[in-house]
């Protein structure tokens, strides 16, 4: 005897229109029939239309949006800096014979002409220097592999060297020693679409832009707006400059000298001092033991950030006694002639022309103070702030011009 339950289904059917033409029918409108797996065709349409459309479409708008942001001066090559692009140098160290290194945070990275160093010494350091980092845990990182025997170039700048933290990028330790094979893919696509798209820019991407225009998404909060912005340029094998426009945006120039909060820092604790010069002067022996040195660089300040700099160490607690404890040498900028006066458009980072400048007098330095550096009979004659400073260059010709 059917049921009350199956004779009603078969009514709900039976009033159920069919479905149209070339369309099967799907669980909702066969009740109480058993169907593992509902399906239903695809109805015809003029896919080949669509996909077309959307291929012009998605062309046009990417063409648009970078060409707007190639009007930011946001350019294809600079490939943009990371934890892998940082992993892939340091890794050289094992495979190849390298004879220096440079560690350290973005002032001894960004003013750094690679090119340049090679020209007076023959040596292309691999550079290992981080934005916004310690060198100091990256400076033992060497001294804990055996492969090192090179000259470790540390720079630093005070109130970043002397403290215990790594900083914002002390993820590159971890990387350095393992990278899974999604991240180091990701990583190379990346890097080649970067040679050729300027789009992909982290700090130009749509998304950034958008969370920086407004200022006060939570009031009291500091926000992206008061976040670091795009400042530098990296190209291949982590040549890194300051970003052109940040040397004529006087907008931008400002937001980053307020995003460094003047260097204003607290003083550094007699702890921390002692700390810090017994892990340096551990990690010297180190690279020592194996045949290596250490020298130290502490790359130019505006003087209105050298004086809050000063304020947190004086160079006499800072610089100068980590020398003294880790038995090294080093070149401060205030020592080098050549290094005077030369430009810094955000306070903390020089020009590039005048990196070159001031890679030039540093390099020169340390030829004089360690054999592991010597400087080739052919090098280029030095440079001055006169190869850097246009402003300079019409003030010495005044000069020899003498009075009207």
């Amino acid at each position: 005897m059917p049921s009350s339950t199956s004779s009603s289904e078969e009514k709900a059917a039976a009033r159920r229109p069919e479905p149209p033409a070339g369309l099967r029918l799907t669980a909702a409108d066969r009740p109480g029939v058993a169907q593992p797996v509902p399906e239903r065709d695809i109805p015809n349409q003029p896919w080949r239309a669509i996909l077309l459309c959307v291929l012009v479409l998605t062309l046009v708008m990417t063409g648009l949006w970078e060409w707007r942001i190639r009007q930011f001066q946001v350019r294809p090559g600079d490939l943009d800096d990371s934890a892998s692009a940082w992993a892939e140098q340091r890794r050289r160290i094992r495979t190849e014979p390298v004879k220096a290194a440079i560690v350290g945070d973005s002032r001894i990275l960004f003013d750094t002409d690679l090119d340049r160093f090679e020209q007076l010494t023959g040596v292309r350091p691999v550079q290992l220097a981080l934005p916004g980092t310690n060198g100091r845990p990256f400076l033992e990182d060497l001294a804990a592999d055996p492969h090192f025997k090179g000259l470790a170039i540390v720079g630093l700048a005070d109130t970043s060297y002397f403290r215990e933290g790594v900083g914002l990028m002390e993820d590159a330790l971890r990387h350095g020693k393992w990278e899974s094979p999604a991240d180091r893919g990701s990583f190379l696509i990346h890097r080649e679409v970067r040679r050729r798209l300027a789009l992909l820019d982290d700090e130009y991407r749509l998304s950034s832009l958008v969370t920086r225009q407004d200022p006060n998404l939570r009031p009291g909060v500091q926000g992206p707006y008061d976040d670091v912005w795009k400042i530098s340029e990296t190209y291949e094998g982590r040549q890194t400059w300051i970003w052109p426009r940040i040397e004529t945006d006087q907008r931008l120039r400002a937001h980053a000298r307020a995003a460094w909060h003047e260097f204003k820092r607290p003083k550094a604790t007699p702890k921390i001092i002692r700390m810090t010069q017994e892990k340096t002067a551990a990690a010297v022996a180190k690279i020592r033991a194996r045949g290596g040195d250490v020298v130290f660089v502490r790359p130019p300040s505006a003087p209105e950030f050298r004086v809050n700099e000063e304020a947190s160490i004086p160079r006499a607690k800072g610089f100068d006694a980590l020398l003294v404890a880790a038995n090294a040498k080093g070149v401060h900028f205030d020592d080098l002639p050549a290094a005077q006066n030369l430009v810094l458009p955000e306070s903390s980072h020089l020009t590039r022309a005048c990196a070159t400048v001031f890679t030039d007098a540093y390099v020169r330095a340390l030829t004089r103070l360690t054999p592991h550096l010597p400087l080739k009979p052919d090098a280029p004659p030095p440079l001055t702030r006169l190869d850097c400073v246009p402003e300079a260059v019409a003030t010495e010709a005044a000069e020899r011009r003498g009075p009207p």
